[in-house]
C-alpha cells in the first residue's frame, strides 16, 4: 500500500474524482508538452455529472485554450475516464487516456501507480493485526514504523487544513453556487447547538453543523481535504474539531488518531475502491465514517482489536447506499450525509467498546471491505455518481 499521504491531500472541491484528479491530469499535461490547444473528451461519470462538479470548468481553468467534449454513450472499463490531447500547430503531439480513481488520484495509459512506493508490507487488517500482535504495537505505531521522517510534519499541515476548513465554512452564510439555490446551514446550525439545552442535543447539533461547515465549503470550490474524498470531506474534520474545540483532546493524539483513520482509509482503497462512481456512496461516506469511526476509538484508547470493530461497524452499515446526487451538484444529499455520517461514526466506536468486550466480532473488517466491493459491483449504473437514478430524478 502507498503512503497515506496518498490519501489525505489538501485541494479544492467540490470532488476529488470529478475535479481534483482531472485537474492533476491537465497539469500533467500542460507541464510535459508545448501545446497550442488541447482537446479534452469526458466519458461516464465525468460525462454525465461533470456539469455539476465543475470538471469542465476546472480544466479549462488549467488548460486554458481548450475544448471540453462530454461523451455520453462511449462505454469505458471505469466510469471517471477521461481522454487529453494536445495539439501544436494543427497537429496532434500527444494522447492520453486518464483514469480519476477518487481521492483526487490519477492513472494513465491503463498503468497502476506503480512510480509511488509501496511502503507497507501488509494490504490486509488481519495481517496488520497479526504483526501489530508480535510487535506489540498500537495500529498508529504501525503506520510511524513504515511512514517516512516527515510524515509528522504533513500530518500537521492536514490536522491545520481540516480545522480551518470547519472554521471557515461555520462563519459563511448565503446561498451556495449552482442552480439548486440551497442556503448555507453550518451557521444557522452551530447557532442552534449554543442554544440547545440538553447536552445530548447540543453535541449532536455542533457535529451537524461542522459536517455541513466543511461540505459546504467543499460544494463552494473552496479548499478541503480528502477524506477520504472531496465528497465525504466533513466527516472526520467534524470529529476532529469536535474533539479538540469542545472535548479538549489534545491535538498529538488527534494527529495519531488521523493516521489510524488514514491505514483504515488506505485498506479501503487498496481491497475496494472509495469511487462514488465505481461503488456508490459506501465508498465514500461510508469510507469516511469507518475511517473516523477507526479514529474515535484510538482517541479514547481502545485496543486495536475494538478499533478494528469499530471501523467494521462503520462501513457495514453504509453497504448499498448509493450515489444520487441532485443535479450532479456534490449537495444533496452529499452534505447532510456527511452530518449523518459523522454522528453514526460516533455510535460506531461506542457500540464496538463495548461488544468486543463481551464476543469476538464475527464479521471482519477485511471481510466488510471485500463485501463492500462486491456491493458496489451490483449496483447500476444508474445509482453510481451519474445522475440517473435515486433522488436525482425524484428531486426536482
Amino acid at each position: 500500500m502507498f503512503s497515506i499521504k496518498e490519501l489525505f491531500k489538501i485541494g479544492l472541491g467540490p470532488s476529488s474524482s470529478h475535479t481534483f484528479g482531472p485537474v492533476k491530469a491537465c497539469e500533467y499535461m500542460k507541464s510535459n508538452y508545448n501545446a497550442d490547444y488541447y482537446d479534452v473528451t469526458l466519458y461516464g461519470s465525468l460525462a454525465l455529472t461533470g456539469k455539476g462538479h465543475l470538471t469542465d470548468v476546472s480544466i479549462k481553468n488549467v488548460l486554458k485554450n481548450c475544448k471540453v467534449t462530454f461523451d455520453f454513450k462511449t462505454k469505458c472499463e471505469h466510469p471517471n475516464t477521461m481522454c487529453i490531447k494536445a495539439y501544436s500547430d494543427h497537429k496532434e503531439i500527444a494522447s492520453h487516456i486518464f483514469v480519476s480513481i477518487g481521492g483526487g488520484q490519477i492513472e494513465m495509459d491503463g498503468k497502476k501507480n506503480e512510480e509511488k512506493p509501496h511502503i507497507y508490507p501488509h494490504s490486509t487488517m488481519d495481517d496488520i493485526q497479526r504483526y501489530c500482535r508480535e510487535h506489540h504495537l498500537r495500529l498508529n505505531e504501525y503506520v510511524n514504523q513504515f511512514e517516512k521522517e516527515d510524515f509528522d510534519l504533513y500530518m500537521d499541515s492536514i490536522f491545520e487544513a481540516m480545522i480551518q476548513s470547519v472554521k471557515e465554512g461555520l462563519t459563511k452564510t448565503g446561498k451556495l453556487p449552482g442552480d439548486l439555490k440551497l442556503d448555507r446551514l453550518a451557521n444557522a446550525l452551530y447557532q442552534s447547538a449554543l442554544s440547545a439545552e440538553d447536552s445530548i442535543d447540543r453535541n449532536a447539533l455542533l457535529l451537524a453543523s461542522y459536517a455541513y461547515a466543511t461540505s459546504e465549503q467543499n460544494a463552494s470550490g473552496n479548499v478541503v481535504v480528502t477524506a477520504p474524498t472531496m465528497g465525504s470531506c466533513g466527516v472526520i474534520p467534524s470529529i476532529l474539531y469536535h474533539f479538540y474545540q469542545d472535548q479538549h483532546y489534545q491535538k498529538k493524539t488527534l494527529i495519531e488518531g488521523l493516521k489510524v483513520a488514514g491505514l483504515i482509509g488506505l485498506l479501503i482503497q487498496e481491497n475496494a475502491t472509495i469511487s462514488g462512481a465505481k461503488a456508490g456512496c459506501q465508498a465514500e461516506i461510508g469510507a469516511a465514517c469507518s475511517m473516523a469511526a477507526a479514529m474515535i476509538g484510538y482517541c479514547q484508547t481502545q485496543t486495536n482489536e475494538q478499533i478494528e470493530c469499530a471501523a467494521e461497524i462503520g462501513l457495514e452499515h453504509h453497504l448499498g447506499l448509493t450515489c444520487d446526487p441532485v443535479g450532479g451538484y456534490v449537495m444533496i444529499p452529499c452534505i447532510e450525509r456527511n452530518a449523518v455520517a459523522a454522528q453514526r461514526s460516533v455510535d460506531a466506536a461506542r457500540l464496538a467498546k463495548y461488544l468486543r468486550n463481551v464476543r469476538r466480532n464475527r464479521v471482519s473488517f477485511d471481510m466488510v471491505v471485500k463485501t463492500m466491493n462486491l456491493t458496489g459491483n451490483k449496483l447500476p449504473i444508474e445509482l453510481k455518481e451519474s445522475s440517473l437514478g435515486g433522488l436525482a430524478v425524484v428531486v426536482k
